[in-house]
């Protein structure tokens, strides 16, 4: 059986696009909506927004490739990179060249790519990395670029890239149909459909030594910025993460077809997650600056602490709810009497509510009082 990109007809991927007109109907009104909401917001929480966003894509772009990165220093980077405030411990190369990476498609988000602009995120990626003998070009080796799985000496191959030789032709065919694609404005319909083709597309070539998931992923929200006219503040990666299994089997499903339909209709869904996400993660910005507005001049300096702490964790906060040990080992240095008094005034105060009793006590923000 051929790969795709052996077949006669590639690199012409069909679909059938009835199928996702509705998708895209959806992430069109979801866009506007996602986007005006975060117009509304001052200019501090814009940004701690933005950081949040592209750290949670740095890390889990990251993950699905199997690379844990520390989430901390991951963020560090990418305030740096920003120009904002944050501690000046050294950071890891990984969590630096991802970070750079993705700060440069942020910032670059309107611009159309080119060889060296591959290059250069290619770069930034893998700087500093000595397993990897091109970087900040195409691979040039001989032998067959393969993704593969199981024991040496019985491995499972489940994709055979085009050879290193052909690599610089298929790239120039697929940086010409990028560019004449992100000019295709989202008002046309047409927007998701193609950031999934970008996507497949490009991990089909496999054009770089090491990387090309991370790249494809980031260059598919690229093209949604570009067609939007804004960066496009989703995380593909965060939700494909959640379950990488799936995302892996729909790419192996379409190694062997340029019909890619139902490979479309799962990218379009990922997409529309990710907008929910991004929905969520405004909204929470938008009550956190109301508690703090409403509550901080009422809270002591351990509570506010806990507090602080509490929202670093995001939108799920503590798993399970804040136990009494939890505050404990927050603020350190404070008697159980003290935290039982401190609960207890967060909860009369309305800022928490409990739920369990004795040891099983749990504590949540209440954001209805937001």
């Amino acid at each position: 059986m051929n790969w795709n990109w052996q077949l006669k007809d590639w690199p012409n991927f069909n679909y059938n696009e009835d199928k996702l007109r509705e998708l895209e109907a959806v992430f069109l009104k979801e866009s506007s909506t996602v986007y005006g909401a975060y117009q509304h917001i001052d200019d501090n929480n814009k940004k701690n927004i933005i950081v949040e966003l592209i750290t949670d894509e740095a890390i889990n772009t990251s993950e699905i490739e199997g690379e844990i990165l520390d989430r901390g220093s991951v963020q560090s980077s990418i305030r740096r990179n920003l120009g904002l405030t944050t501690d000046k411990k050294k950071i890891p190369q990984n969590e630096k060249g991802i970070s750079d990476m993705m700060i440069c498609l942020y910032e670059t988000f309107d611009s159309e790519i080119t060889h060296k602009y591959i290059y250069h995120l290619h770069s930034k990626l893998a700087n500093g990395q000595k397993n990897i003998k091109n970087i900040g070009e195409y691979r040039t080796h001989e032998e067959a670029m393969q993704v593969v799985s199981g024991p040496i000496h019985k491995p499972k191959i489940h994709f055979e890239a085009p050879p290193s030789k052909d690599v610089p032709n298929n790239m120039d065919n697929f940086i010409l149909w990028f560019n004449i694609a992100s000019k295709i404005k989202s008002t046309n319909l047409q927007t998701i459909i193609n950031a999934g083709i970008a996507h497949l597309y490009f991990v089909s070539i496999h054009p770089l030594e090491d990387g090309n998931g991370r790249i494809g992923r980031a260059l598919a929200e690229k093209l949604i910025s570009k067609s939007l006219g804004y960066p496009a503040l989703i995380s593909l990666s965060t939700i494909i993460q959640k379950n990488k299994k799936k995302y892996y089997s729909i790419l192996e499903d379409h190694n062997f077809t340029l019909e890619i339909t139902e490979y479309l209709l799962y990218f379009s869904r990922i997409v529309l997650s990710a907008q929910k996400l991004s929905r969520k993660m405004i909204d929470f910005t938008i009550k956190k600056t109301k508690i703090y507005d409403k509550f901080s001049s009422r809270l002591n300096e351990r509570q506010l602490k806990v507090l602080n702490r509490i929202f670093e964790e995001g939108l799920d906060g503590f798993a399970g709810g804040l136990s009494a040990q939890n505050y404990k080992s927050i603020v350190k240095k404070i008697s159980d009497s003290s935290v039982t008094r401190d609960l207890q005034e967060l909860v009369a105060m309305g800022l928490f509510f409990k739920t369990g009793e004795t040891k099983h006590t749990r504590y949540f923000v209440d954001f209805s009082v937001a």
